[in-house]
């Protein structure tokens, strides 16, 4: 296996972890996070934001400051303060194996161990399992939120769920307060939601579906991500039942997966896979969308 892993100085994320192979390459923060802040060819362009200015951050009180740093973030739903915003700015726990990098932060004030579980292998996909344990000594109700922040410039596509269910209904559409359902960047058909990234945006956006397709794809100039996660089940989502969102500001796009919401056992862990698929094409990105959509 020609996977290689290690330690870098990277940007102004200090030490992180670089995971590559021929094709891919993967960096993610050991310094503080866990965080994915690259993801891409190996001599290419990164498929994610990095926040190197650290625009985006939140007073948490009585317990610091929270950062985004971009990238990649593991995340407990429902949104919540203070435990969602609980400053992760420590050093992380990082172990090479066989392809498969683990990082491991120290368990949070609120009993929970998180866990990225990142493995590649020879080919252009990366699979990351976000792991939240429930370390306390009580039952505890929360569902797994991986939130993916994207590099601006891009157009993500999601596919809607087609089922004929008949009299029953077969699509869940979630907005947020600040969410104008005619944004000129959002675009909805009975097939598909397109969200573009757009720099001259004022107002930030955000829906949520119960995406059934079981992948999204975000098209930034020649570069194609495609990620690729669970179909949706007859299970509590949080957010009106949604186990997919999505938002975008002037800076970036988040493509956010979610797992079951429900109480967790002591010890037990709650696991949420998604693979990563990376991509170059010479097609320009509307024929690309246009690709897609007809396959759908």
């Amino acid at each position: 296996m020609s996977v290689k892993c290690y330690e870098i100085e990277y940007g102004n994320f200090g030490k992180c972890q670089c995971l590559e192979n021929d094709r891919i390459k993967l960096i993610a923060t050991t310094d503080v996070g866990p965080r994915i802040v690259f993801f891409g060819a190996v001599n290419g362009d990164n498929m994610l934001f990095e926040d190197v200015d650290r625009n985006f951050y939140e007073m948490n009180n009585g317990y610091g400051v929270w950062y985004a740093y971009g990238g990649h973030r593991i995340w407990c739903a429902p949104e919540e303060m203070p435990e969602t915003y609980l400053p992760d700015n420590s050093k992380v726990e990082a172990l090479f194996d066989n392809g498969t990098l683990t990082l491991r932060p120290a368990r949070t004030k609120f009993d929970k161990q998180f866990e990225l579980v990142i493995t590649m292998d020879d080919s252009n996909t990366v699979t990351v399992d976000n792991r939240i344990t429930n370390c306390s000594d009580k039952p505890s109700r929360f569902a797994v939120w991986s939130v993916t922040g994207l590099a601006a410039g891009g157009t993500e596509i999601i596919p809607l769920c087609r089922d004929d269910n008949g009299f029953l209904p077969n699509r869940t559409m979630a907005l947020w307060s600040y969410s104008d359902i005619k944004d000129a960047r959002f675009t909805l058909t009975d097939k598909y939601a397109l969200l573009r990234q757009e720099a001259k945006a004022t107002k930030p956006f955000k829906t949520g579906f119960n995406v059934t397709g079981k992948q999204i794809l975000y098209v930034n100039r020649n570069n194609i991500l495609r990620v690729c996660f669970e179909g949706y089940k007859p299970v509590e989502y949080p957010d009106f039942c949604c186990n997919f969102e999505t938002y975008t500001n002037n800076l970036f796009l988040e493509c956010e997966i979610l797992g079951e919401l429900r109480t967790y056992k002591s010890g037990e862990t709650a696991s949420l896979k998604e693979t990563w698929e990376f991509t170059t094409t010479e097609w320009s990105p509307e024929k690309v969308i246009d690709e897609f959509v007809s396959k759908i």
